[in-house]
């Protein structure tokens, strides 16, 4: 079966938990890691024969609009990530309609192909702000992959959504992040900080399962994975622990992924 594998196109320092240590106006000051590790990154999917999709930071692509045209030359799918990575649940919907807006024109200024994917950051499409859709839709968007079909998280999730790809409305076509259904209880296997403190072993059982079961993996990845030596943040023992353990090992598992399934683009899976 033929997978969906998206990159969140953003710095090391754009994290939801690292806004613990790092204001956002502290963003401008920091080092930009993001060029050295796409490269990388893109020179990984080039050895695999594998094409994604980047959903890409507004405010990143301000800075760095080579990389994303490069990004796009590699044959890759882009798509908006938003402008200022502000969890939807803090925004009102009209702050969100000039978000999506700025990042959809930041786009559009670097690469032709029309944006036809959004992703809010944190993956904050829940019940309460189900109103973007309606906004997406005023904006051209055919397909979203904010909702991550579990109930526990504390910032995130849906807990009673569709586990496969389905239409959320009549114009958008809703790609969750991929869970499976064990006893009763659903567990996140696609990607992220997931990915990392699984061992890989349960990762590829988990992510089998979804194929077996009929359904394409949907899987995300940032290019700061990659990047064992950025910069720490005093962050919380617990928060310290989501986003900084196994790094090392990241790239490693990122490669024997590729290894073990196929992936392409959101768009190609969905025929668009």
């Amino acid at each position: 079966m033929i997978n969906a594998l998206s990159i969140d196109l953003e710095e090391w320092f754009c994290g939801h938990i690292l806004e613990q240590g790092l204001s956002r106006n502290d963003w401008n000051s920091q080092e930009l890691r993001v060029i050295a590790n796409t490269k990388r990154l893109l020179n990984i999917l080039d050895a695999h024969n594998t094409k994604a999709t980047f959903f890409v930071l507004g405010w990143l692509a301000e800075r760095v609009p080579d990389l994303v045209k490069e990004v796009a030359r590699h044959g890759h799918e882009i798509a908006s990530h938003g402008y200022s990575h502000v969890s939807l649940t803090e925004m009102t919907p009209d702050e969100f309609n000039a978000d999506l807006k700025r990042s959809l024109e930041i786009i559009g200024d670097i690469v032709s192909t029309p944006v036809l994917g959004y992703r809010a950051p944190s993956f904050t499409i829940i019940e309460d702000t189900s109103w973007a859709f309606e906004i997406m839709t005023r904006h051209g968007i055919k397909y979203d992959s904010s909702i991550f079909p579990i109930g526990f998280h504390p910032d995130y999730g849906v807990g009673d959504s569709q586990l496969s790809i389905y239409k959320i409305t009549n114009e958008i076509t809703e790609v969750p992040v991929s869970a499976v259904e064990v006893a009763g209880q659903r567990i996140p296997c696609g990607g992220g900080g997931y990915f990392r403190l699984y061992p890989y072993g349960l990762t590829k059982t988990l992510l089998s399962r979804c194929n077996k079961e009929g359904r394409p993996i949907v899987f995300y990845f940032h290019p700061w994975e990659l990047d064992s030596g950025q910069p720490r943040i005093g962050l919380s023992l617990l928060n310290r622990f989501r986003h900084y353990h196994n790094l090392d090992k990241a790239p490693y598992r990122f490669e024997k992924l590729l290894d073990d399934f196929r992936f392409t683009s959101v768009s190609e899976v969905l025929g668009i």
